[in-house]
């Protein structure tokens, strides 16, 4: 198991608590009790973020330790972490781009545990990448009359933890699978 993984086992745990406080909170006043479900997504899907960059700089930091210090080694370590300063909201196709640039891995390809393929996989983190965007930037719609349904649900977010959970380690699996 990779230092970005216990790291991300660790981080994960940010958006496990705020669940644990919405179900708290949901019993006294529900509508307050629902930003803990949108601040759970961000957190979660940031404790991924953190992964792939992790994970891809302990990688390509062990692939150039022959190199360490050299031009070459210096350049592309330089590379990686300017890329990395751009690099937000890790979609399948930026995550797959990331690793196959850096390290010739399609991670992707190896996206596969229960319930998921890799195209369901790519589909759901895509998907959830989408969603933090709309937890981040919009909050609560405004409408009259009827309330608008919430963003996040309660399950929604149960099942994005788990989800990411299964998607470190089918990547830790990939990456294994070719001695990174």
């Amino acid at each position: 198991m990779s230092r970005a993984s216990n790291t991300f086992l660790i981080s994960i745990e940010d958006a496990i608590t705020l669940l644990g406080h919405f179900d708290a909170l949901y019993k006294q006043n529900a509508e307050t009790a629902e930003v803990l479900k949108r601040a759970g997504l961000v957190m979660a899907l940031t404790a991924w973020e953190t992964y792939v960059e992790d994970r891809a700089t302990e990688a390509v930091t062990a692939r150039l330790k022959a190199v360490n210090g050299s031009p070459i080694g210096t350049f592309v370590s330089n590379k990686l972490a300017e890329e990395l300063k751009r690099f937000h909201n890790p979609n399948s196709e930026k995550t797959r781009k990331l690793f196959l640039d850096y390290l010739q891995v399609d991670v992707c390809g190896g996206w596969k545990w229960v319930n998921y393929e890799p195209t369901t996989a790519k589909k759901a983190l895509d998907e959830l990448i989408g969603r933090r965007g709309d937890a981040v930037h919009r909050s609560k719609p405004m409408n009259a009359g009827a309330p608008a349904p919430h963003l996040v649900k309660r399950e929604d977010l149960d099942k994005a933890i788990r989800f990411l959970k299964g998607l470190v380690e089918a990547t830790e699996r990939a990456l294994d699978a070719n001695d990174v």
